[in-house]
């Protein structure tokens, strides 16, 4: 059954594109937006007064590089003021002295910081920029100083999979709250790139063992959360909680998606903010209602237990493997596709040369390049 519509409770606000780094596994789109495409700070603010009104509890500022925006610190007072949780995503690569104190005073809640590699050859390989884990090593420490919380996030595929323990020491010795351990998503650059940041099943499930047991090892020291990978998994996980469920996500131009690769299903057109009021938006775009809910299902998902824990797993993968967007997610072990995971998997284990060329990277810039084929 399809449950009523409620307000949403949480954002994740892509202020820009633009970044200092180069991520081969970045999930933005490959066509990335440049900064005179940007909404501006008046369409953000208004953006950020609807959320509020609509039932936001939380934004995620993200982006690209958030803080390449100097208008930061206002958008964090303005949530700040309307009593919602800032969370800002950031790479920790050149942000100016005194802004992270800045944006503490405007009421920021909790520093998300991102490393590439435990260790500085890593992040520099996959980010593509000399000198960022020094710098990423600075920030965090600027954070923690100005009494914020600290999330560290490591992004994990082929070439830093096995750092999963040197990431563990890395953000206990950083003081940090919580860990993300998350498995690349294939969206965006990371689909361009999948055959070079492909792991081995064998690493994948050494890296499962080693996560579980710190996970039991630091329970109320540090919290691990852990993002499967979909190409391994039996069932999938719910995208975004449920497309359109209680989530959204904005792009730099003020497109208003369910997630942040649904621009991929070419079938479906996503409203501008300003052009649509956000909470029009939410309730009445056919693009939002499109997978909303249960009813839209095919089989095997009609008719399965587990239809409103995973609400079908993810549409843009769908789209990407089975070439539809309502299939049932190819990560499911039901799915009469579930068989082209693993031979993606064994394609991209063929071509292990990638491992140590880093020129096997397409490293993500600005500019169109032509989009991926699976």
């Amino acid at each position: 059954m399809n449950e009523p519509v409620l307000p949403p409770i949480g954002m994740l606000a892509e202020l820009t594109h633009r970044c200092p780094l180069q991520c081969a596994y970045c999930s933005n789109p490959v066509e990335l937006l440049k900064a005179n495409r940007e909404m501006d700070t008046a369409g953000w603010l208004s953006l950020f007064e609807q959320a509020a009104d609509l039932g936001v509890l939380q934004v995620h500022l993200s982006g690209g590089e958030p803080t390449l925006r100097s208008d930061l610190v206002d958008l964090v007072a303005c949530l700040a003021r309307r009593g919602v949780y800032t969370n800002l995503i950031t790479a920790g690569v050149g942000i100016a002295e005194g802004r992270i104190e800045a944006l503490a005073a405007a009421g920021l809640d909790h520093i998300q910081l991102s490393f590439q590699g435990a260790f500085a050859a890593t992040t520099e390989k996959i980010g593509n920029s000399l000198g960022a884990h020094q710098k990423k090593l600075e920030t965090a420490r600027r954070v923690r100083a100005a009494g914020l919380p600290l999330t560290i996030n490591a992004p994990i595929h082929r070439h830093n999979m096995e750092e999963v323990p040197d990431f563990i020491d890395l953000a206990l010795g950083l003081g940090a709250e919580r860990l993300e351990i998350a498995n690349v998503q294939y969206a965006g650059w990371a689909l361009l790139n999948r055959e070079a940041l492909m792991p081995e099943r064998e690493a994948v499930e050494r890296q499962v063992q080693i996560v579980e047991e710190a996970q039991e090892r630091l329970r109320g020291i540090m919290t691990i959360d852990f993002v499967t990978p979909d190409y391994f998994a039996i069932y999938p996980k719910p995208c975004m909680g449920g497309w359109a469920r209680d989530a959204f996500m904005v792009a730099p131009d003020g497109t208003v998606l369910p997630c942040h690769a649904a621009a991929t299903i070419k079938s479906l057109h996503f409203e501008r903010f300003g052009d649509w009021s956000l909470s029009r938006i939410w309730h009445e775009s056919a693009a939002f209602n499109a997978f909303r809910g249960t009813s839209w299902m095919q089989e095997p998902c009609r008719s399965c237990e587990r239809q409103e824990i995973d609400w079908g797993g993810c549409r843009c993968q769908a789209m990407a493997i089975a070439g539809d967007a309502a299939a049932t997610d190819p990560a499911c072990v039901l799915s009469p596709l579930h068989a082209r995971m693993g031979a993606l998997i064994n394609e991209a284990i063929r071509t292990k040369a990638a491992d140590t060329t880093s020129g096997a990277f397409t490293y993500r810039r600005i500019g169109k390049v032509a989009e991926p084929t699976v």
